[in-house]
């Protein structure tokens, strides 16, 4: 079979005509509407270019003071990393860990790990590491959360600006102009560019040969052309079509190109996501129960959780701040945890009911949770910033350990869950 000019659509599995397509368009899933491609000019070139800007920007926001807050002659200043810090001050090392991998390691990790990929491709070098190193920072692009920070340091900055004078530092800008060129980085960066520039070669060929990669040629979208028959894995990575022996879904056996397991289905996909779902819904209690952080501001003490921190809002007139606080923080997690168990549900039962739309579904709750973290973050900046002795002082509660336990189990669970088995009742061979 002649697999150099077809690729596999990663959520329904429907194998496709490669064509080329007009600069700046994408090549969708006829079946479900995934993505399975876009046609970007210059991609490894302007990817370069906005990943070295990133990394420049990323050291000067980290260089200098992110926010300032001036209350009664004191000014309290506070870094990308002074509220992680004073968590771990505060006995709350689980959320300083969070709080620090998600807003800087990971960030700083994809910025280098794309320099160190790109970097040698623009000199025509493919070094042996290439193949694992852009697994691994595809796989940490969801974790990257700056833009969520950023919201809750515009959240943190209404809530603040009624108890203090809130000083913008010069890193702020810099984070913000940073938020902008990560994505244009992402955006920018056609995988199969890179994918296709690393040689391979599958049982019986040459080291040299470059195999069956899917390479476009001409034409403006893609042709469907069925399920993949019986043998025909995609790699969820690179998305190479590779010829496989044997069955079931432990197959042990490896992308050629990139070294990923291959699978006909993520293992025990159903099972793991039950198991992370159930454990988000045991802890989203205590998280909303118990406060998420404790105020002191002249010997008063007052323990705010999520709900009241809501009310707080509404209370002082900014509706669309409680709004939007509501929303990512009581309604994504309980609406993510409430799709996920109908599509389990749905895939069970094996039901043939609208996989395209239960797909879609899918799709919007995966890309929806992270946004959760606003309210750790905004817990992480009132740390920082208010701690002005007997004047004010704020402290993290139990509340923001279980709620970021919450978003992070969530996000696994949407990762886990393979949305191909959602098709799987529409085709006619069960393998």
């Amino acid at each position: 079979m002649d697999l150099s000019s077809l690729v596999a659509c990663h959520e329904c599995d429907l194998l496709h005509q490669v064509e080329v397509l007009p600069h700046g368009a994408a090549a969708r899933c006829t079946r479900c509407g995934a993505v399975l491609y876009r046609e970007t000019r210059n991609s490894l070139d302007r990817s370069l270019a906005l990943a070295v800007a990133g990394l420049i920007l990323f050291v000067l926001t980290n260089a200098y003071p992110l926010l300032g807050l001036k209350l009664e002659g004191n000014v309290k200043h506070a870094t990308l990393i002074t509220g992680v810090e004073e968590l771990y001050a505060q006995g709350w090392p689980e959320l300083a860990l969070v709080v620090l991998l998600t807003s800087a390691v990971i960030p700083l990790a994809y910025l280098i790990g794309m320099i160190s990929i790109l970097l040698p491709l623009k000199v025509n070098r493919i070094p042996s590491y290439l193949p694992r190193v852009f697994r691994f920072v595809r796989r940490l692009q969801p974790w990257g959360m700056m833009e969520v920070f950023m919201l809750g340091i515009l959240v943190s900055m209404v809530k603040l600006a009624k108890m203090a004078t809130i000083v913008p530092g010069l890193s702020l800008y810099c984070f913000a102009v940073l938020i902008f060129i990560i994505a244009g980085s992402i955006s920018s960066l056609d995988p199969r560019v890179v994918w296709e520039r690393i040689p391979w070669a599958p049982a019986g060929k040459d080291p040299g040969s470059r195999g069956n990669v899917a390479v476009g040629a001409a034409g403006s979208g893609v042709a469907a052309h069925g399920p993949p028959p019986t043998g025909l894995l995609s790699c969820h990575d690179c998305g190479l079509l590779s010829e496989v022996h044997g069955s079931g879904d432990h197959l042990h056996a490896r992308c050629p190109r990139c070294g990923a397991a291959l699978h006909r289905r993520k293992p025990n996909s159903i099972a793991r996501t039950w198991a992370l779902l159930v454990s988000a819904v045991i802890l989203y209690i205590p998280a909303n129960v118990l406060p998420i952080m404790k105020v002191t501001s002249f010997g008063n003490a007052q323990s705010d959780t999520i709900m009241s921190g809501v009310i707080y809002f509404i209370e002082s007139g900014s509706w669309y701040l409680a709004l939007l606080i509501f929303f990512a923080s009581i309604v994504v997690p309980v609406l993510k945890i409430i799709v996920l168990s109908y599509l389990l549900i749905s895939v069970q039962r094996r039901s043939r009911w609208r996989p395209a739309d239960r797909t879609r579904l899918y799709r919007i709750t995966e890309a929806v949770g992270r946004w959760s973290m606003v309210d750790v973050y905004v817990v992480t900046l009132m740390v920082a910033l208010v701690e002005l002795g007997a004047l004010a002082t704020i402290e993290a509660g139990p509340g923001a350990v279980f709620f970021s336990a919450v978003v992070v189990l969530t996000m696994f669970a949407a990762m886990s869950f393979d949305p191909r088995l959602i098709w799987d009742a529409m085709e006619s061979r069960h393998d």
